[in-house]
C-alpha cells in the first residue's frame, strides 16, 4: 500500500484543484446531494465542462473517448471533487457501471453507439437490478424476457432504480430461461427507457425528494442486438457491473466523510460540545482514518491486478454506518433546534436533511447485510451462509 502521490499524480492533483477552483460555479458548490444533484441545466452544463476538460471517463481507453489514465487518477479526481463539494457528472451510472460493462462485454457496434453519449452527458443511464421480491439478491430475478421475432419481450418490475425518472437507457437483468434457477438463465439487456411499455414511478423519500424509482415493464420489446454479452450469460455480465460500481467508490466516500467530519467539528465549536460528544467526534475521526487506509489498500490491489476486488464492500459498509452515526451526532449537538425544519432550521436545515438522507445509505448499493456476507465469504474466506 502506497499512501503517497507519484510526481505525475501530484501534478494531476494540483492541476485538478486549480481547475475546480476556477471552474466550479458558486451555486453548485456545497450541493446537498440526493435527487437535486441531477436537476436543472446547470448540472448538465457542469457535466459537459467535465467532459471537455478531460475529467469524464478518466480511466476509459482513449479509443473510446476516455483519458487512458490509471485508476489512481480516478481516485484523485473523486477525492478532490468531494473535497471541493462539487456535484458529480450526471451520468454517474453510465460512467461507473454501464460504460465499463459495455467496454468489457459489448460488440463494436454497441461501443460506438453508447459510449460517447455517456461521456458527454447527452444520455443518462439507470440500473435495473433489484426487484421487490428479491431485494439485493440478484439471483432471485423474476423479470422475464422471452424471445419473439428477433426481439425479447420483457415483463416485470424493478425497484430502487436511481434516476430512472431522468434516464434514457437502462442496464437490465432478466430471466430469459423460465426453467432456470438462481444464477443460470439470466440475460443482460440494454433497454430504451422511452420505449412503449416502460413506466417509471418515483419513490418519495424521507427528505421529500424522489431520487429512487420503481420501473414497470409490460410487453417491452427489446431488439436482440441490445443483448450485452451472451444470451443466458447475464450473471457474469452483472458481476462486471457490480465490481466496477465499488471499484474506486471508496475514495469518493472517504473524501465526502472527511468534509462531513470537518463540518461536524465546526458545529461542535459553534454549539459547545460536551466532553462525551467530543469523544464521539474523535471516534468518527479515527474511523475516517481507518477508511482512508482501507481505500488506499483497495486501490493498490486494483492497480496491481486491474480488477476491482471485494474490499470495496468494506468501504461502502463502514462509510454508510459511519455517516449515519455522524449525522445523528450532529442532531444531538443541535439539541432542541434539531426539530426545526425549512427556513426556521439552523444552518439552513443542512443537518436535518443529511440525517434523513443517511437512512438510505445502508440500503443502496447493497444492504449492510449483503455486504457483510460478501466480506465474510470473499475477504475473510468464511463458508457461505446460504
Amino acid at each position: 500500500m502506497d499512501l503517497r502521490d507519484t510526481p505525475e499524480e501530484a501534478a494531476f492533483r494540483a492541476e485538478l484543484r486549480a481547475w475546480l477552483e476556477a471552474s466550479l460555479p458558486d451555486e453548485l458548490r456545497g450541493h446537498r446531494g440526493g435527487a437535486a444533484r441531477f436537476d436543472g441545466p446547470a448540472l448538465r452544463d457542469w457535466s459537459r465542462a467535465l467532459h471537455e476538460a478531460g475529467y469524464a471517463g478518466l480511466t476509459w481507453p482513449k479509443a473510446y473517448g476516455g483519458g487512458g489514465k490509471p485508476y489512481s487518477f480516478q481516485a484523485i479526481f473523486l477525492e478532490e471533487s468531494a473535497r471541493a463539494e462539487a456535484p458529480p457528472h450526471v451520468g454517474v451510472i453510465g460512467l461507473g457501471m454501464a460504460g465499463p460493462t459495455i467496454m468489457a462485454h459489448g460488440t463494436e457496434e454497441q461501443k460506438a453507439r453508447y459510449l460517447e453519449p455517456i461521456l458527454s452527458a447527452k444520455e443518462i443511464w439507470c440500473q435495473g437490478f433489484s426487484e421487490p421480491d428479491a431485494g439485493s439478491d440478484l439471483a432471485g430475478v423474476r423479470t422475464s424476457a422471452r424471445l419473439e421475432d428477433g426481439h425479447f419481450v420483457v415483463d416485470g418490475q424493478k425497484v430502487w432504480s436511481s434516476f430512472a425518472h431522468l434516464a434514457d437507457w437502462c442496464i437490465l437483468v432478466t430471466r430469459s430461461d423460465p426453467a432456470s434457477q438462481r444464477h443460470e438463465g439470466l440475460t443482460y439487456l440494454i433497454v430504451d427507457m422511452h420505449g412503449a411499455g416502460v413506466e417509471v414511478r418515483p419513490l418519495r423519500q424521507l427528505t421529500g425528494e424522489a431520487e429512487f424509482n420503481e420501473i414497470f415493464l409490460a410487453g417491452v420489446r427489446v431488439p436482440v442486438d441490445n443483448v450485452l454479452g451472451e444470451v443466458g450469460g447475464g450473471w457474469q455480465v452483472a458481476m462486471t457491473t457490480l465490481l466496477h460500481e465499488r471499484g474506486t467508490l471508496g475514495f469518493a466516500l472517504t473524501a465526502t466523510l472527511e468534509v462531513a467530519v470537518g463540518r461536524l467539528v465546526e458545529l461542535a465549536r459553534d454549539r459547545g460540545a460536551t466532553p462525551v460528544q467530543r469523544d464521539a467526534i474523535a471516534r468518527e475521526w479515527i474511523e475516517l482514518q481507518a477508511l482512508r487506509a482501507t481505500a488506499y489498500r483497495s486501490l493498490s490491489t486494483l492497480l496491481r491486478t486491474g480488477v476491482p476486488g471485494p474490499e470495496g464492500s468494506i468501504l461502502k459498509l463502514q462509510w454508510s454506518e459511519a455517516n449515519q452515526r455522524l449525522t445523528k451526532l450532529a442532531l444531538e449537538l443541535l439539541g432542541p433546534d434539531a426539530g426545526l425544519s425549512g427556513g426556521n432550521a439552523p444552518y439552513g436545515g443542512y443537518w436535518q436533511h443529511q440525517q434523513l438522507r443517511s437512512r438510505g445509505n445502508t440500503i443502496e448499493a447493497g444492504t449492510s447485510e449483503i455486504l457483510r456476507n460478501i466480506v465474510a465469504e470473499r475477504v475473510l474466506g468464511l463458508p457461505r451462509s446460504r
